[in-house]
């Protein structure tokens, strides 16, 4: 199996975490993941993947980052139609209207999004959250 791509932006470490964890899920499953920084990456290196996961924290008013985040949003959903993709992400505040608002964003773009929805954490990932991202991974390589 080729490796499998994990593309984040972490204000706090929070979201890296996740990013991580979903890396885990990937590895026990036994895929191959490959965890990126969304500074170090663009929406054209993931033109030939079929499956990818992306992470961002909510901002703001409960949404996206605008700075990194959106424009890389904006350009990839250009091209996302027929893949599968998966979505995590912490947030501080509200109840996740962000990672649902992303989701329908990208289902309207025209991708899969592995799992029905996105794999949030408040503040630090706990139990809970680890496990969830775990089992993202592992979707990704099923």
């Amino acid at each position: 199996m080729s490796k499998v791509t994990i593309v984040f932006w972490s204000g706090t470490g929070n979201t890296e975490t996740m990013a991580n964890m979903v890396a885990d899920g990937i590895k026990v499953a036994g895929g191959e993941a490959e965890v990126l920084e969304m500074e170090n990456i663009t929406p054209a290196n993931l033109a030939d993947k079929a499956v990818f996961a992306l992470g961002s924290p909510s901002m703001g008013d409960e949404e996206l980052e605008d700075t990194i985040v959106e424009p890389f949003i904006s350009e990839l959903e250009k091209s996302v139609s027929g893949k599968k993709i998966a979505l995590f992400g912490s947030y501080g505040w509200g109840d996740g209207e962000w990672m649902r608002n992303w989701v329908d964003r990208m289902k309207a773009a025209g991708a899969e999004i592995i799992g029905g929805e996105g794999v949030i954490a408040n503040e630090d990932p706990d139990d809970e959250a680890r496990e969830a991202c775990e089992n993202l991974g592992k979707a990704m390589v099923s």
